[in-house]
């Protein structure tokens, strides 16, 4: 199984001896590190165990002004070895480095007791009973350097807790944290970094976030040695060229595209060292970045990070919390969260079960997503989401939660009656006017409480009613009897659209109106000189109404808005569906 460890403990206590001791080869690459003796910069190696098993060493700085790097180091590590020099015992960078390795949810490790051939027997004991006691269950290691003391029991001790750890997700989609950029003759760019999910190989596409570039994986390589596939848990080195060295630097990631969300905020569960006061600025880790950002509190237990350069995260992912010194750390419980922090959607996300996951997702949006978005919101596997869905609403292509599905039908509801009350003639509201102008929305009307009649909604049961209006309706009426083959302009349109439904009267152009009885008479009119003379003229029609010339007109273009007649030229001829009638 594809696993990384990472040493831990206070400068000059033998980290990198030891290292060396243990793979035969010198971590400290770089020539500022040979000539202080002391490790600057994370250094790599491969780790033969007992069994045939082979991992990755992750070894770090141990100063104090090089936590930074060490945070970058132990972010991809599955288990720990945590160096103490039997003369010093445990310094200042001994216990936050364990904080470090604590705040980022690695439990399982190995305490390694470093020059014990340089102590007396009494002083021995008392630095392996300190070790016991400063990571109680953990196996402790007396341990040598220079003589081999301890060696082989070290391995033994590495290969017994890597038995029991888990391995890292490989069905989640890849995700690869930089630390190393550099450049080989004849290759390119390469970099290199511990991939925390999926995997990688030749020809892969990716994406380099937060850059947003494209890249192609020419080749992969684990400690030195080619291989088609490297896997989740796995040191990797991935020549990519066609980048060039200085558009990528630690802290960016190789991801599948598309499949982790660029964020300037993470919704965390903390896991504090000391009180962090809300608003409080500090220097948040999160894989090899270091991003600055302030803290919001949520509630007691739960904060938002708020970035100000964009993280790569993921839900489940630990970050580190530093001021001057590391204050705290926690846990990524939503890696895209909205801008206002939700007690709520923090307390389901913790909860951790896909309903709960799914529910959360949702409650991110004011809108109804599409499955696809939910996937990349919530990350979960597939047989997970469909479970999760289960809680969910589902219409069409588009899930919501059943909370805002009801909010969205009471705001219906609320529509159509204000509608109702404000315009009893006409108590539906245009579809495309009810919901927002969304592609969601037509999926969502069968789940509201509404009828459709025509391009409009209405209330189950809603009828149109004259109300206070039924004295106007019979007066208008009235004069549109009177008034014959003379149009009258209407003052109320609404009016006049209710009693044309109801077939009491028939609207014309500009605002005007009449009777059912006159503009029945005047179409059997039009058509009678039709059949007989094959066309008509507007004078003609004026003449057989014994009206005005603009009276005729609008009498005219209704009919062929009504699709009996078609003009040609300056007359007009009965359509042929109208002939056959």
């Amino acid at each position: 199984m594809p696993l990384t460890v990472g040493t831990a403990g206070h400068i000059d206590h033998g980290k990198t001896w030891l290292v060396r001791a243990l793979t035969g080869k010198d971590t400290d690459r770089l020539p500022e590190e040979r000539e202080r003796g002391i490790s600057i910069d994370l250094g790599y190696a491969p780790l033969e165990l007992p069994g045939g098993h082979r991992v990755s060493l992750v070894d770090v700085p141990g100063h104090e002004r090089f936590v930074r790097n060490m945070v970058a180091g132990a972010t991809g590590i599955d288990l720990f070895l945590l160096v103490v020099d039997a003369g010093e015992g445990a310094r200042p960078q001994t216990h936050e480095h364990l904080a470090i390795v604590r705040l980022l949810g690695i439990r399982d490790g190995v305490v390694a007791v470093t020059k014990v051939d340089a102590v007396d027997d009494e002083t021995r004991e008392l630095a392996l009973d300190e070790a016991r006691e400063l990571v109680p269950g953990a196996a402790v290691v007396a341990t040598s350097a220079r003589t081999g003391e301890g060696l082989e029991e070290l391995r033994g001790a590495l290969a017994e807790v890597a038995a029991r750890v888990e391995q890292r997700p490989s069905s989640r989609p890849t995700r690869l944290f930089v630390d190393r950029v550099f450049t080989l003759r004849g290759i390119g760019t390469v970099v290199t970094g511990t991939l925390w999910s999926g995997s990688v190989g030749e020809g892969d596409a990716l994406r380099a976030e937060p850059a947003g570039l494209e890249v192609r994986v020419r080749s992969v390589q684990v400690h030195d040695r080619p291989v088609e596939r490297a896997e989740a848990g796995q040191r990797v080195a991935a020549a990519v060229p066609g980048v060039e060295r200085g558009e990528l630097r630690r802290g960016d990631a190789l991801v599948a595209p598309g499949a982790y969300p660029l964020s300037y905020r993470l919704d965390v569960a903390l896991d504090t060292l000391e009180d962090v006061p809300d608003g409080a600025r500090l220097h948040v880790h999160h894989g090899t970045a270091e991003h600055f950002g302030r803290l919001v509190r949520i509630d007691g237990r739960h904060a938002q990070l708020r970035l100000a350069s964009p993280a790569v995260a993921a839900r489940g992912d630990r970050v580190v919390l530093r001021g001057r010194t590391t204050v705290g750390g926690g846990v990524v419980l939503d890696p895209a969260p909205p801008r206002r922090p939700s007690a709520e959607r923090v307390a389901l996300l913790e909860r951790g079960d896909p309903a709960s996951i799914v529910l959360a997702a949702l409650s991110g949006s004011s809108e109804p997503v599409r499955r696809a978005e939910l996937e990349r919101r919530a990350l979960l596997t597939p047989e997970e989401l469909d479970e999760g869905l289960r809680a969910a609403v589902r219409a069409g292509d588009w899930y919501l939660t059943p909370g805002l599905l009801e909010e969205l039908r009471y705001g219906v509801v609320r529509s159509l009656d204000e509608r109702a009350a404000a315009s009893p003639l006409d108590p539906g509201i245009p579809v495309a006017e009810l919901l927002p102008p969304r592609p969601w929305a037509q999926a969502l009307l069968p789940l509201l409480p509404i009828e459709r009649r025509g391009a409009k909604a209405y209330a189950p049961g809603a009828t149109a009613r004259l109300g206070d209006r039924a004295e106007a309706a019979e007066r208008l009426e009235d004069e549109l009897e009177a008034a014959g083959f003379t149009p009258l302009k209407v003052e109320d349109p609404e009016l006049a659209r209710y009693l044309e439904d109801a077939g009491r009267l028939v609207r014309l152009g500009d605002g005007h109106a009449v009777g059912t009885d006159a503009y029945e008479r005047a179409r059997e009119l039009l058509v009678e000189e039709c059949e007989r003379a094959g066309s008509i003229a507007l004078a003609r029609f004026r003449d057989l109404l014994g009206t005005g010339r603009k009276q005729a007109q609008l009498l005219l273009e209704r009919f062929d808005a009504d699709g009996l007649t078609r003009r040609v030229g300056d007359e007009r001829v009965l359509r042929r569906r109208a002939r056959a009638r």
